[in-house]
Formats: structure tokens, C-alpha cells, sequence
């Protein structure tokens, strides 16, 4: 299922670590001088997009601005698309409680062990990160985040360019603090060749986020141009304080499609209205960039 041998970089030690994050980071982030800019307030910020084809970045920056304000709470998003080279930031990055959306990090981090070991997944690893991303299994994450460990997840992260992420302490992974920057960085990691993660490694995690149980396809995924192929991770956790936390992560590849986004939402007095606030801004996101 699963094979590599190890990168260059992690065989040169930290320099090339170090260095291997910050090529993803430009990779990842950057955008043509050419490009328009627009920026919409809302709730206290702005949400800017860039984009190279006219008209898109004012169109998406006032449509997101609308959705987000139309629900409480508070929410942060992070958007790109490769075919118009566009990008959009709303507090992309402020940090909120992971939930499950961790769960693809933690993927990430095991394969990147795996790769690094010279070796497959093991049966048992199949078998526990097939649960832990299509039906968002906890056990199967309790297990996963104790055989890689928080430095590993951290391992990770650091080659991925992540630097704003902290793992959850001891076994707390769902407290994970999490920004919708990093989380874009994630997908688009998922979605192009880099030296953390092999094509076999990325065509693994993304062949789970494309086999997300029916119940669990909800967030980032409405809306969805219906010649995409949609892969996703969700988080949802109730906490004594700030309500709950609902969260989406998605990328969207196939029939010219090549984007991703990242939404994440805190405050919300129900799971239904965290659902709500996430579905409103992907649905003017996937409207605008298809037209």
C-alpha cells in the first residue's frame, strides 16, 4: 500500500530540514507580482484575496465577508486556487482547537515515519488510519498519536512548513492548535510534488479523504462543482467555554479543478450552526471560482 525511501533532505540533517519547510512555504504561498488584490471588512478584519484573473479576488473577498457575517461566532479561512492563482485570508492566522481535522496531520506524520523507515504501512496501520480519516475513529487516533508521538507529529510539521501548529499535550491531539494557514499549507502539501511526502504517500491520504463516510461529507465539500473530486476532513467539539468548535478542511482536484480550502469556526452555540457558518463561505467559494 504504502513504500518510499527516504529524502535527501532528511539524510542532511536540520539545515536541509529547515530548508525543505521554507521551499514548501514559497511553493505554497506565493503569488505573481501581477496579480489584483481585495480586501473586505468583516467582524473587526478583513478578508483579502489576490488573484490573477480580473475580477475574481473582489468577488470572492465581498462574497466570504458576507457569509462570515451573516453567522456568531468566530471563524478564519484560508483559500488558493492554482488555475487562477488566487488566495484568500480571513485570520488565517489566529489559532483554534483542532478537533478532528488533526487527523490528516497525524496521517501525514506517519507516513513521513514510514518513508523515513524505508518501509510499508503495516496491516494494522492500514487498518487504524482507514478508520481514524473516513470515519473520523478516535480509538484509532489515540493509537496513531501514541505510536507516532507528539515529536513526530512536531517532525512533521517542521518539514511541512506548519510553524504555526502545536501539538496537543500528552494525548490531547483534538486540542491541537490549529490555523487555517497551516491547514492550506496541508492540502496543498497533499496536492503537489515536495520533498516531505512521496507521490505514493499523497495518492494514499488523499485516496482516504476522497472515502469519507456519506454522514461525514458535510463543511467544505457544499457547493462543490459536481465535476470535482472532493477530499475532506472535519472536526467538531464541544467545549465548556466558546461553544463548539466546527472545522473543514477539503481539497478539490479533477475536471480543471486544482483548489483547497481551509475553515475553522469557534463559538458556535450548536454543531448545526458551526455546519452552517463553514457550508456558507465554501458555497460562494466554490460559486466564484467556478464561474
Amino acid at each position: 500500500m504504502h513504500s518510499s525511501r527516504i529524502s535527501t533532505c532528511a539524510r542532511r540533517g536540520l539545515a536541509a530540514v529547515v530548508a525543505a519547510g521554507s521551499l514548501l512555504t514559497v511553493l505554497t504561498t506565493a503569488t505573481p507580482a501581477a496579480a489584483g488584490t481585495a480586501s473586505t471588512p468583516v467582524n473587526g478584519a478583513k478578508v483579502v484575496c489576490t488573484s490573477q484573473k480580473p475580477g475574481l479576488a473582489p468577488a470572492l473577498s465581498h462574497d466570504i465577508a458576507a457569509a462570515l457575517d451573516s453567522h456568531e461566532g468566530t471563524s478564519a479561512l484560508a483559500v488558493y486556487d492554482r488555475r487562477t492563482r488566487t488566495r484568500c485570508d480571513f485570520k488565517a492566522g489566529a489559532h483554534f482547537d483542532s478537533a478532528s481535522v488533526v487527523k490528516v496531520t497525524v496521517l501525514g506524520a506517519l507516513l513521513r515515519q514510514a518513508e523515513e523507515a524505508h518501509r510499508r504501512l503495516t496491516p494494522r496501520e492500514v487498518r487504524l488510519t482507514t478508520a481514524m480519516i473516513t470515519k473520523s475513529d478516535n480509538a484509532s487516533t489515540d493509537a496513531l498519536w501514541r505510536q507516532v508521538r507528539p515529536a513526530g507529529v512536531q517532525h512533521f510539521l517542521t518539514l511541512a512548513g506548519m510553524r504555526h501548529t502545536v501539538p496537543g499535550a500528552g494525548g490531547a491531539w483534538g486540542l491541537t492548535q490549529i490555523t487555517a494557514a497551516d491547514q492550506l499549507t496541508l492540502m496543498q502539501l497533499l496536492t503537489t510534488d515536495n520533498p516531505v511526502l512521496t507521490r505514493t504517500s499523497r495518492g494514499y491520504a488523499l485516496a482516504l479523504m476522497r472515502h469519507v463516510v456519506p454522514d461525514q461529507r458535510w463543511g467544505a465539500p457544499a457547493g462543490a462543482p459536481a465535476t470535482a473530486t472532493v477530499h475532506v476532513k472535519n472536526g467538531w467539539l464541544p467545549r465548556k467555554t466558546d461553544g463548539w468548535r466546527v472545522n473543514s478542511v477539503g481539497t478539490f482536484t479533477g475536471g480543471a479543478h486544482d483548489y483547497g480550502m481551509a475553515v475553522l469556526s469557534t463559538g458556535n452555540r450548536t454543531m448545526d450552526d458551526g455546519v452552517d457558518a463553514v457550508e456558507s463561505a465554501a458555497r460562494v467559494i466554490h460559486r466564484d471560482l467556478s464561474r
